[in-house]
């Protein structure tokens, strides 16, 4: 089973490790293309005014950290990158290594940035906002025209779990049956938490080696409960219902 799974805007700068090539990515031979998202991400730095700056980055102190050459600068495995709500309760550190392992073999990460990399995949550290313009590119766009086909054979033989946000549906959507999750308290949609228990779950994956979505589904912590499965074309959406 391979599991989708979303960045965060909140990342660590613990990179110590080297720049990335076209080695330290999944899809060898798209790093072209990575490359020039990646362009249009600096050469739209280099021009824009300190409104478009904050927009882009999503804060509105120390812009200057975040305008290096990305290609120059050193990086960390994906998993580790991240620190957002979903990586806080994934706590990854605090798993044995073969729940690691799991995780870094199996979780493909949608970085605004890089596109779709592998938890185990370098990064450096950068500033995106999620749904932030680089001008007139469009970057979700370009990834999916450019990255669909090789995430589609990639997939082919694994059962697919999607826990990502529905906003990086705008990136890839599968073109065969997958799963994903809903969570909802008191009959209602959660967002926030949402976040945090992907984050369990991807966890759960790791330790129990999930095969399936069925080993996840059978496992499920105990404040949660399935309330609904809904299938819509290639998609079932399993409905949880957070309980106090």
């Amino acid at each position: 089973m391979k599991i989708l799974f979303s960045p965060s805007e909140s990342k660590n700068d613990n990179c110590k490790e080297k720049p990335f090539n076209e080695n330290t990515f999944i899809f060898k031979d798209l790093f072209k293309f990575r490359l020039k998202a990646i362009n249009e991400y600096e050469n739209y730095i280099k021009n824009a005014n300190l409104k478009d700056l904050e927009e882009l980055f999503g804060v509105k102190k120390e812009l200057g950290n975040f305008k290096g050459n990305l290609k120059e600068l050193k990086t960390q495995k994906a998993i580790y990158l991240y620190s957002g709500v979903s990586y806080n309760y994934l706590k990854f550190n605090t798993l044995d290594d073969k729940s690691k392992k799991y995780i870094l073999d199996n979780t493909l990460i949608f970085s605004n940035l890089f596109g779709i990399v592998r938890a185990c995949d370098n990064l450096p550290f950068y500033k995106f906002k999620q749904g932030a313009k680089i001008g007139k590119f469009k970057i979700e766009n370009f990834y999916k025209q450019h990255f669909s086909e090789a995430l589609n054979k990639y997939l082919y033989d694994d059962e697919i779990l999607d826990l990502r946000a529905e906003f990086y549906n705008k990136f890839y959507i599968p073109n065969k049956k997958f799963s994903t999750y809903k969570f909802i308290k008191n009959s209602k949609v959660v967002s926030h938490f949402a976040k945090a228990y992907r984050g369990i779950l991807l966890r759960l994956a790791g330790e129990i080696q999930a095969r399936s979505n069925k080993d996840i589904l059978k496992n499920l912590p105990k404040n949660l409960k399935i309330k609904e499965i809904q299938n819509k074309g290639f998609k079932e959406e399993i409905i949880l219902e957070i309980i106090d």
